[in-house]
């Protein structure tokens, strides 16, 4: 039997991977800080938490402990990370320390003690805008907004005042960072892979899209969009939406996830390669509000559109998932209607701190907002 360890494992997308490993015959330990944002202030062991996974408690950035966790470990999933584009933009110090400096940490502590696979969480985010084409058919992959338009609520991309079609994009897609956090999550990326053909750790990337399902921080107002929405409707208040809700995003299951990241593991053609993790389909943000707020039975709370455009924003993006189907026989499985039905089911038992208008608060202050 293999033992694997996962750091960040106790948070949403772990935690699932946690269960997914098991199943699968795998031994897995956890190394995890619990942050308050994500588990709440003296939080212990979450509940959800595989009873058969080992925890040890402790920050990435402590060499000590990371070099603790990783003994008589075979291979590695690295998703210990601060997420959130528009906290990232003033938390900067943060963000760069956890998600750069934590990964170095992890890897001189690989360089010590090397393992058999290093799997690395990596995000859609670093494309920044997704593929484009024109209207003549050519692709389009630098696509920009500029600020003026967007004072305008001229949301869409255009070339030459002509508008471009989003298509799907695929990992051959220079990244554009447009914040903090997708800098921070390219690096994560870049360092591992560099570190990994250097010392010979077979390493591979997985860009997540937009994941969703049970577990998310439903109280932290910068996790994922479905979760933020969740929390919204818990608290009997619509959700609120950038721009007019009409970008398009990527939705994935938490549990097709955790079968890629399984599969990273797995599949030996999968070393040193980047792979896009998604649904394979594309959705407008204000679709899934409404979907989500019928599944929950609270039709009367209808999205607010605020017309404001939020700094790090981009407007469309979706996976291109051919490489991933191809090398790593990912095939997504959970249809969204199925997904939302099984997260609307674990939100009647879940309570959510709403502090949505907090977060929207602190990037105004900022000058994060338009």
């Amino acid at each position: 039997m293999e033992k694997i360890l996962i750091t960040g494992g106790a948070g949403f997308i772990g935690s699932h991977l946690c269960d997914e490993l098991i199943e699968h015959g795998y031994s897995v330990r956890v190394l995890d800080s619990l942050i308050a944002q994500v588990h709440g202030t003296g939080a212990g062991r979450p509940d959800y938490l595989n009873p058969q996974v080992e925890l040890i408690v402790g920050d990435v950035r402590d060499k000590s402990k990371v070099l603790e966790a990783l003994e008589g470990i075979d291979a590695v999933y690295h998703f210990a990370a601060r997420v959130g584009v528009g906290q990232s933009m003033y938390e900067v110090n943060e963000y760069t320390d956890v998600n750069n400096r934590g990964t170095a940490v992890l890897l001189e502590a690989l360089i010590e003690k090397p393992v058999k696979r290093l799997v690395v969480a990596s995000s859609m985010s670093i494309y920044g805008e997704g593929l484009y084409t024109s209207i003549s058919g050519s692709v389009v992959e630098d696509a920009a907004r500029a600020l003026s338009q967007l004072r305008n609520s001229n949301w869409e991309l255009e070339l030459d005042g002509e508008l471009l079609t989003p298509i799907p994009t695929p990992e051959t897609k220079k990244p554009c960072l447009a914040s903090v956090y997708a800098l921070s999550k390219y690096d994560q990326e870049v360092m591992s892979l560099i570190c990994g053909k250097a010392y010979n750790i077979p390493t591979v990337a997985l860009r997540f899209f937009n994941v969703y399902g049970t577990r998310q921080a439903l109280s932290n107002p910068y996790t994922g969009v479905l979760a933020i929405f969740a929390s919204r409707y818990l608290n009997d208040k619509a959700p609120i939406i950038f721009e007019d809700g009409n970008q398009k995003r990527d939705f994935v299951s938490v549990k097709d996830v955790a079968v890629a990241c399984r599969l990273a593991l797995e599949v030996e053609e999968a070393a040193y390669e980047v792979f896009n993790i998604g649904s394979g389909n594309s959705y407008t943000v204000w679709d899934i509000a409404q979907k989500l707020s019928s599944t929950m039975g609270v039709d009367h709370l209808q999205p607010i559109a605020t017309g404001e455009y939020r700094v790090g924003d981009i407007r469309h993006c979706f996976g291109d998932i051919s490489k991933a189907r191809e090398i790593l026989g990912f095939e997504p499985s959970v249809a969204l209607e199925d997904g939302l039905e099984e997260l609307a089911m674990w939100l009647k038992d879940q309570v959510a701190v709403d502090s949505v208008e907090q977060a929207k608060s602190e990037l105004a202050a900022r000058g994060l907002t338009v």
